[in-house]
């Protein structure tokens, strides 16, 4: 609205507002102190609006707002009398050392139950009736008074106890990374629900042991109020599970303390099965595969599609399966995710005087990614590792980019401005060369056709690993929590021949000349692969 329509209505309503004014106040300064905060309001809120059809309405909507306002804060100066004690007006509140009376009594209001601190607030505050109360919040008078009764007997209570903080309050943990094992929804992963520290350390406090609402409150030194809304999201997207009148959760946080020695005989004999599938498995897969003819291979080196094979056979068909039931540990999100969630945190070293003699490369790796289209016929695998170029990991790794490769390749989109989004992102992944030629593997026809090639790990081998792999399986359990153990038992028993020892693998075949170094470009597709139902090169 114009400055002058602005100035013209104020001047207009300005006895008005003033009189509306002098009819909420007790003194000609409060009344003055009162009308200056609704000029205020109503001023800043005619400039930055357009017309107003109905502008007394307007105005003394913004009036009885603005004197809500001009209590709740009076009232947050003066406090309300509650028993010859100081109500205090409630505000986010942690605890700190500070033993003054008011404080005390406003961190208790925040241990009340939501339905006492919301009878003592409409009570005290807004001076309503005991009916008025009954009838706003649909309980019956004597449940009102009970209610009320019990809260003032609870505050009492709580400023004699002696709250402490715990241990996530002084030294809350930080994660130093978080994933998923699963399907995400459509605000993301585990980070989308537990990616800021409150709500991580919230859900951690219930780890190791069940709390109810207030330890948790007391763990965290926060007041309960302060959590409420976050307890109830984490608990209706399955991050927090309620047994008993206290909860818990199933989110795989990682160990906090590890062996140097342990970890490297583990990695011994890793190295050892590794070398042992160098040598006996991997020429099994190749075999395997050689058959495979409609195949797309940028540059045309084949040994691209047998390093995939390998990778996917040691990855995905030499687990040692433990057959447990595992739908506890399911997070089935509100936004339609569902999958295992985990957490890594800093770890102390247990034997910090021990000396290593491997040194090992990183072996880390994002876990298999498929993504499979409704729209057209395709269907990708992939592994991110140090052998591939590619960044983001799962994040970065969309459904609609290969829709989009599958439609630039196929001449259902053609470069031009309504497509730059398409292409853009098709050379930001390298999916695309310059010159418009198609950049990762792919094979014609469906995916299980082709994984079904790939042989299973005999059972001479896994029976030979088993129980080494049970073993070590069951000493990582004991870092964790019980209600998490058997998911880790199955977790390191069906890992101990996974991504790690697949890596190792490909470290050997890269190294004694089974395979050829790759090159940068070969590395935009190295373990990525797109089945289809065309190929580049059939497409004129």
């Amino acid at each position: 609205m114009e400055k002058q329509k602005a100035d013209k209505i104020i001047t207009e309503y300005l006895k008005k507002i003033y009189g509306f004014a002098m009819k909420k106040s007790f003194s000609y300064h409060e009344a003055e102190d009162l009308c200056y905060d609704i000029i205020d309001e109503v001023y800043s809120s005619l400039l930055k609006s357009d017309e107003i059809e109905n502008i007394e309405g307007y105005i003394w909507r913004i009036s009885e707002h603005t004197y809500a306002k001009y209590v709740a804060r009076k009232k947050k100066l003066l406090g309300v009398s509650l028993d010859n004690v100081v109500l205090p007006h409630y505000d986010e509140y942690f605890f700190e050392n500070n033993n003054d009376e008011t404080d005390l009594l406003r961190r208790e209001i925040a241990f009340l139950s939501s339905v006492r601190r919301r009878i003592i607030f409409l009570f005290y505050y807004e001076n309503k009736t005991i009916s008025e109360i009954s009838r706003e919040i649909s309980i019956p008078e004597g449940t009102v008074k009970w209610h009320l009764n019990k809260a003032k007997f609870d505050l009492k209570e709580g400023l004699k106890m002696e709250r402490k903080i715990g241990n996530l309050g002084l030294n809350p943990i930080i994660a130093l990374d978080m994933g998923h094992s699963g399907r995400p929804g459509n605000n993301g992963g585990p980070e989308a629900y537990i990616g800021d520290k409150l709500n991580l350390n919230l859900v951690y406090s219930v780890y190791h042991t069940p709390k109810t609402k207030d330890e948790i409150a007391e763990e965290l030194g926060v007041t309960p109020v302060y959590i409420e809304d976050n307890i109830k999201r984490l608990e209706e997207n399955g991050f927090l599970v309620k047994k008993d009148g206290k909860y818990t959760t199933y989110v795989k946080f990682g160990k906090t303390k590890y062996s140097k020695e342990m970890s490297e005989k583990k990695s011994k004999i890793q190295l050892e099965i590794a070398e042992l599938l160098a040598k006996e498995y991997a020429p099994l897969v190749i075999e395997a595969v050689k058959e495979v003819k409609d195949v797309y291979i940028p540059g045309g080196n084949r040994e691209l599609l047998y390093a995939l094979a390998i990778l996917n056979g040691i990855a995905e068909k030499c687990g040692i399966s433990i057959k447990k039931d595992y739908s506890k540990y399911d997070i089935k999100t509100t936004d339609g995710g569902d999958y295992i969630a985990y957490v890594d945190l800093k770890k102390e070293c247990e034997d910090p005087d021990y000396v290593p003699t491997l040194t090992l490369p990183s072996y880390w790796a994002c876990g298999s990614m498929t993504r499979d289209s409704d729209k057209y016929p395709i269907y990708s695998w992939s592994i991110d590792s140090r052998y591939s170029s590619r960044k983001g990991g799962w994040q970065n790794n969309y459904t609609s980019d290969y829709e989009y490769l599958y439609e630039a390749m196929t001449g259902l989109i053609v470069e031009n401005s309504a497509t730059d989004d398409k292409f853009n992102r098709l050379r930001e992944r390298k999916f695309l060369t310059e010159d418009g030629s198609v950049n990762i593997l792919m094979v014609k026809g469906e995916a299980n056709a082709f994984f079904d090639k790939i042989p299973c790990l005999s059972e001479n081998l896994k029976e030979k690993y088993a129980r080494l792999a049970l073993e070590f399986a069951m000493m990582e359990a004991k870092y964790y929590p019980p209600q998490m153990q058997d998911l880790v038992v199955g977790w390191e028993a069906g890992n101990f021949i996974g991504t790690k020892v697949a890596l190792m693998v490909m470290d050997i075949l890269y190294s004694n000349g089974t395979f050829a170094p790759l090159t940068e470009n070969e590395k935009v597709t190295a373990n990525l692969i797109m089945f289809t139902d065309k190929l580049p090169n059939e497409i004129k």
